[in-house]
C-alpha cells in the first residue's frame, strides 16, 4: 500500500464541514498529509487544473499520488477500508447496523436542512454570530436536527455509538451552528457537541489560521 502523503484540498477560511470532517478522520488515523487551499470566493475550485482532479469542483479533493478524490464521506468511507482497524482508528463502528446508521446520518446532514444551513452557514462556527432572526423555514429545520439529534441521543451520552465515529464530528458541528450563534439547544444536545468539539483533531481544526 502506498506510503505517499496525502494532499487535502480545502478552503483557505478552513469554513467548510466537508473539509474539516476528512481534515478530521486523516488526523484519527494518523495518516501523513499536506493541505492545499483554495479561495472559493474567487473561484479557484473552477480552474481547470482542480475541476479536472476533483471532478466536482468542490472542496474537499484528497490527492494520493496520481489518485484524486472528492465528496467527503466518499472519501472517509475510502480511508476507513485501505486503513482499517484495529491498526488504524476506525472511522465507522464495526457492527454493520451502526455503521449503517453513521452513514445515513452523514448523508442526511448533508442533503438536508438547508435553510438553516443557509441562514446559520458555518461562519457564525468559525467567527461571528449572525444577529438576523431564523426564518421559518430554517427554524423548522433547526427543529428536525433538534428532534432527531434528540432521538439518537441520550441523557448520558456524549458519542453515538459506543466508540467514536465520524459521524458523531459530523452531527457536533452541525449542532454548534446553533449553539454558537446562542439558539436553544437541549443541555444534552450541548455536552455532545461540546464534548466532541474538545476532540483532539476537532481543536487542530480549529486552530487553523483564518
Amino acid at each position: 500500500m502506498s506510503q505517499t502523503p496525502f494532499v487535502l484540498y480545502a478552503d483557505s477560511l478552513f469554513t467548510s464541514p466537508y473539509a474539516m470532517s476528512v481534515f478530521v478522520a486523516l488526523l484519527e488515523k494518523c495518516l501523513p498529509f499536506e493541505i492545499k487551499t483554495l479561495n472559493l470566493d474567487a473561484g479557484d475550485q473552477q480552474q481547470n487544473t482542480y475541476s479536472q482532479r476533483s471532478l466536482t469542483s468542490r472542496v474537499p479533493t484528497l490527492v494520493e499520488g496520481d489518485f484524486a478524490l472528492s465528496e467527503s464521506s466518499a472519501i472517509t468511507e475510502y480511508l476507513e477500508e485501505q486503513f482499517p482497524a484495529p491498526q488504524y482508528t476506525a472511522l465507522y463502528p464495526k457492527d454493520a447496523k451502526q455503521r449503517a446508521r453513521a452513514r445515513q446520518i452523514q448523508a442526511w446532514l448533508r442533503s438536508d436542512l438547508l435553510p438553516l444551513r443557509q441562514e446559520r452557514s458555518t461562519h457564525v462556527v468559525f467567527f461571528a454570530p449572525n444577529d438576523e432572526p431564523l426564518s421559518a423555514e430554517a427554524q423548522a429545520a433547526a427543529d428536525k436536527l433538534i428532534k432527531m439529534a434528540d432521538l439518537l441521543i441520550s441523557d448520558n451520552q456524549t458519542s453515538l455509538f459506543t466508540e467514536w465515529c465520524i459521524a458523531d464530528t459530523d452531527l457536533a458541528l452541525m449542532l454548534q451552528r446553533l449553539i454558537k450563534n446562542g439558539e436553544p439547544v437541549p443541555e444534552k444536545l450541548k455536552r455532545f457537541a461540546n464534548t466532541q468539539w474538545a476532540r483532539t483533531s476537532v481543536q487542530r481544526w480549529l486552530q487553523q489560521v483564518r
